[in-house]
């Protein structure tokens, strides 16, 4: 892989690691959110709502990305799950903390659609199945190394870190997206495609 596209590929794969950590990795951190929240009996549903809102999520990202391209759903989903991650992270309560992982579970929803969508319109043909490989392995990444990073941060530091730690990752990535965005996905070949299909729908009337 060439230097091209190398930049937008290490901002892909942390991509997917972040949303991978929030979603696995602070099941070692939760036993000390729910204490200090007073949430023992219900801790669960941080992940509940988080996985719920993810679904929404990738509903919203498929057509949104049908219609405008994936670069607008990829940048509101970095912003959903930047401030839902903060949300958690600053939360007084409990019921606040599940308002934040159901923003950035609505976050990551988007994020992961927009993401498949950029690597099949960015990369050339022999390049994809590299890249796809690559992105299931930052999904397994977190799932074994992200848990143990969790309960160390929750009993070095505090919990609230485990959430917080993302968004300088997040900020980064949203960047280098939003910096080489003309250089990758030219909005002008999602527009004329649109355009093309939309004549031969006219043309298919009138016929």
């Amino acid at each position: 892989m060439g230097p091209a596209y190398r930049l937008l590929t290490v901002a892909l794969l942390a991509l997917v690691t972040i949303i991978a950590f929030e979603a696995m990795a602070i099941s070692t951190a939760m036993p000390s959110v729910a204490k200090d929240l007073d949430a023992v009996r219900s801790y669960g549903l941080a992940f509940s709502v988080l996985l719920t809102a993810e679904m929404l999520g990738i509903v919203l990202a498929g057509v949104w990305s049908d219609r405008r391209g994936p670069l607008p759903p990829l940048y509101a989903g970095q912003m959903l799950m930047a401030a839902g991650s903060a949300l958690a992270g600053l939360a007084p309560t409990f019921t606040i903390l599940l308002a934040g992982r159901l923003v950035a579970g609505l976050g990551s929803g988007l994020i992961v659609v927009a993401l498949y969508v950029v690597i099949g319109r960015a990369y050339p043909e022999a390049l994809r199945p590299k890249v796809f490989s690559w992105v299931s392995a930052a999904w397994v990444l977190p799932s074994l190394i992200g848990p143990p990073v969790a309960g160390w941060l929750a009993s070095t530091w505090s919990w609230r870190w485990v959430f917080l730690i993302v968004l300088v990752p997040i900020a980064v990535t949203f960047t280098v997206v939003s910096t080489h965005r003309d250089r990758y996905i030219p909005r002008k070949k999602y527009t004329s495609r649109h355009r093309e299909g939309h004549h031969d729908q006219l043309d298919i009337r009138s016929g």
